[in-house]
């Protein structure tokens, strides 16, 4: 059975929420993760520019992953966006499975090399 508009808006704003819970988890766990602050300020500015109802989100260990895949997890052909949190910068890569096709070190997650790599992904079919 095909997921409808409906189903995969649910499904990808379900995804945000328990991304953030995550996040904040290991921030209220551990003060070593407080680097990831500003992934949870970041998810929440997209969220409310409805962001959430075109990316999957999810983590792989602290990365945070954008995807356009109906269902957690990804395939190997799937694109995605990766941010990684380190220190005061972060890393942003667009990938697909594991080739790298763009990476930077952003100091701000407003960079627009960020927004550009999201807009790429935005513009990759749901699946």
């Amino acid at each position: 059975m095909d997921a409808t508009p409906v189903d995969i808006a649910t499904k990808f704003s379900d995804s945000w929420i328990e991304t953030v819970q995550f996040y904040n988890g290991l921030i209220d766990d551990d003060p070593g993760f407080d680097r990831l602050i500003p992934l949870t300020i970041f998810i929440h500015q997209l969220k409310r520019k409805g962001a959430d109802k075109f990316f999957r989100l999810g983590n792989s260990m602290q990365d945070l992953i954008f995807s356009r895949s109906i269902e957690p997890g990804l395939r190997p052909e799937q694109k995605f966006v990766a941010v990684q949190a380190i220190r005061n910068s972060f890393v942003v890569s667009l990938r697909e499975g594991k080739k790298l096709h763009k990476e930077y070190t952003i100091k701000d997650l407003e960079d627009d090399r960020l927004t550009d790599l999201l807009q790429v992904l935005k513009d990759t079919e749901i699946n």
